[in-house]
């Protein structure tokens, strides 16, 4: 019975770094701007499908994508596991990771242009993500930082932004929810001993700065 909690504790840590991994904390952050505030982000005019359509696209690019690569890198042991949670191994990846998020803000940019004159606070959102993932690819070519905290601290970095220059109070509650998951999330990590506190911290002012700066720079 002395080993349940620790056992459950793990499973609930381990849960909670799947279910919010980096690569999927986009998505969540698109569906939560489309659905809530779809006035800033230049897709009020569509409908509820047409949003569904454009969050599976941004999905599949986003996060399909990437873990295909991933996954490709396992099979051909270039990664011991998919967490990538090697620093010797995690290089590879985030490049990969950032190449194709460069390759969807490209697309959401210039390409699909229908999006672009529509949305094109999409492909904004989409390069801050990438040149976080660049960052972080950076970073690990000699130290571990936090990918989880850096996601967050985005989604933090983003929703506090648009809340202060645009007024938009419809956007407290989900950051107040986010605040809380990411309390929730980063402890996880420390409790699979997945990162330090200064990883954790890097990650968050990494994700907060580049967001942040984004969204006065560029909305």
């Amino acid at each position: 019975m002395t080993n349940v909690f620790p056992v459950l504790n793990t499973r609930i840590a381990t849960f909670l770094s799947v279910v919010f991994h980096p690569l999927i904390i986009t998505t969540y952050l698109f569906a939560v701007l489309f659905l809530i505030t779809p006035d800033l982000m230049g897709v009020s005019a569509l409908e509820l499908p047409g949003l569904g359509s454009l969050l599976l696209l941004i999905f599949l690019n986003t996060f399909v994508a990437p873990t295909i690569i991933i996954y490709y890198f396992y099979r051909l042991g270039i990664v011991s596991t998919l967490h990538v949670d090697s620093l010797r191994e995690r290089r590879l990846p985030y490049l990969a990771c950032a190449i194709i998020y460069a390759i969807a803000t490209y697309l959401f940019g210039w390409q699909l242009q229908p999006i672009a004159e529509l949305a094109p606070q999409i492909a904004i959102l989409l390069g801050s993500v990438t040149v976080s993932m660049i960052a972080i690819a950076l970073v690990s070519l000699s130290w571990k930082i936090s990918a989880h905290a850096t996601g967050m601290g985005g989604a933090i970095g983003i929703i506090t932004g648009m809340i202060i220059r645009f007024d938009e109070q419809l956007l407290l509650m989900p950051l107040l929810v986010i605040v809380l998951i990411s309390g929730f999330l980063l402890s996880a990590r420390l409790y699979l001993n997945a990162h330090t506190p200064a990883q954790i911290i890097a990650g968050l002012a990494c994700g907060l700065t580049i967001s942040s700066a984004t969204v006065y720079l560029f909305f």
